[in-house]
Parts: structure tokens; C-alpha cells; sequence
């Protein structure tokens, strides 16, 4: 698939109709696709610009009104382009913008060589999910998101929909990084990579993701996608994935 192609396909089959995941409920809300549960989030919607002001005021004083952080996410190629100054008036804060990318899994695999005294693997068990935990909170110094949490991940981890990949240095973990796959879609999506600062520059970021391609390789996916911060986009850019878009995170805080 050309890039055109691929953003159009991504819009249709997973923001527009994304697919079912544990603990998460998607509806329709006059415009607005609304993911609540687990996480909160907006991915989609489909409004007017006489409508957007309204909508988004709704969806701010709903969330408001159940103490909950929701995260609205806009591309680049969103509209209506009046949307981000009236979510900037509701209240809600832009994150770091990132780059969304794509890799065609069709035309080529990812690969990575082997780093002496590192070690890669597929987390199978709670004591896997901790190193995850353990590792992502080094990389980005936090441990508070809902896809950081065991008891969040660990019914996800049996039921086909995420692999989770940890680095190891003489048993300590030192990345990780989840693969997010879709049922019934050409796609899978690659989150929560990162690595120890004491290690990077070492190629560990760069051999988890290639584990993780080389498993949605094998379970028949087309296109790997990733939202890259500026750490990683350099990386990602050379093992050739294709940037589609730039998106941003609107976030309402609770209360």
C-alpha cells in the first residue's frame, strides 16, 4: 500500500471502527466516538464546524462530571481545523506532538542483530508484565498510566489482542515495548517503547521492535503503525517506516 492508501485504510478500520478490547466500551455520542473504561479517549468523530464547539463543551463537562482524564487525539489531516482552538477553550491540554508512522509489512520483515549480553523476551506471566512495568517507568519516568498496570494488562496478555516484549541485561530489565493487534485488521500497533536511559544508544529500543514486527509478521499483518516522539522517530525513519502524520494528544485532566 502506498502512504496515501494506508492513512485512508487506518482511518476507516481502526479509528473510525476501532475493535473490540477488553475494558474498554466504544459508542456514538451525537458525532463524537467515544472510547470510556480502562482508558478514556476521542479518536473519532464526525462534525461540522458549526458543530464542533458544541460537541466538544458536551464531552468536556461529561467527563468532568465523572472526575475521569479523557484524551482527545487529532491528526494532522483532521477537521474541522477549528477543532483544536475549541478544545484549547474547554480546557484541555496538548501533550507532545508526535509523528505517526507506518512500516508495510507486505513488502519487507525488520530486523535487528543481536546485542552480546542482552536478552529478549515475550512476556508470558505476571512476573513478565513487572519487568514491563518496571522497565516503562525508567524510560519515561512515570508509572501511572492504565496500560502500566498489571491487572489492566494481564487479561489482554491470553486472549490474542497484545504481546508484550522486555530486554534483559543479567536479568534486569531494561526496555520493553507492547504489540497491539487488531482482530480482523491489516494492522497492529506498536506502544510503550522505551528504554533505561543508561542504555540507549545501544540498539536495544531498535531489537524490540523488531521482535515485535517479526510476531506481527507471523500472524499475518499487513502494516505496523507507531505514534514516535522525537527520541524514537530518528530510529524508526531509518529501519523504514514512513511517516503519515503528525498528532497530538489533547488531555482534560480530572475534575
Amino acid at each position: 500500500m502506498n502512504p496515501s492508501d494506508i492513512l485512508a485504510r487506518y482511518d476507516a478500520e481502526v479509528r473510525a471502527s476501532p475493535p473490540a478490547e477488553a475494558g474498554i466500551l466504544h459508542q456514538w455520542v451525537d458525532g463524537v466516538l467515544r472510547a470510556t473504561g480502562v482508558y478514556n479517549h476521542i479518536g473519532w468523530w464526525s462534525l461540522t464546524d458549526g458543530q464542533v464547539e458544541a460537541a466538544v463543551q458536551r464531552e468536556a463537562a461529561y467527563f468532568r462530571s465523572l472526575g475521569h482524564e479523557v484524551e482527545w487525539k487529532v491528526f494532522s489531516h483532521d477537521h474541522p481545523a477549528s477543532l483544536t482552538s475549541h478544545l484549547a477553550a474547554a480546557g484541555f491540554v496538548p501533550d507532545e506532538t508526535e509523528t505517526f508512522l507506518a512500516f508495510d509489512l507486505d513488502t519487507a520483515g525488520l530486523e535487528a542483530d543481536a546485542i552480546p549480553g542482552i536478552e529478549i523476551r515475550c512476556a508470558t506471566d505476571e512476573a513478565g508484565l513487572r519487568d514491563y512495568v518496571t522497565a516503562n517507568a525508567a524510560a519515561f519516568g512515570r508509572s501511572d498510566h492504565p496500560y502500566q498496570q498489571v491487572d489492566v494488562l494481564l487479561p489482554r496478555l491470553h486472549d490474542g489482542s497484545l504481546s508484550i516484549y522486555v530486554a534483559y541485561a543479567d536479568d534486569k530489565p531494561i526496555c520493553a515495548g507492547r504489540l497491539e493487534l487488531m482482530a480482523d485488521r491489516p494492522f497492529a500497533g506498536l506502544y510503550g517503547g522505551g528504554t533505561d536511559p543508561a542504555w540507549r544508544g545501544h540498539g536495544v529500543y531498535r531489537a524490540v521492535v523488531a521482535a515485535r514486527a517479526t510476531e506481527a509478521r507471523s500472524r499475518g499483518v499487513r502494516v505496523l503503525t507507531v505514534d514516535a516522539r522525537e527520541t524514537s522517530h530518528p530510529i524508526l525513519d531509518r529501519m523504514g517506516f514512513v511517516a503519515l502524520a503528525q498528532v497530538t494528544g489533547w488531555v482534560l485532566p480530572k475534575g
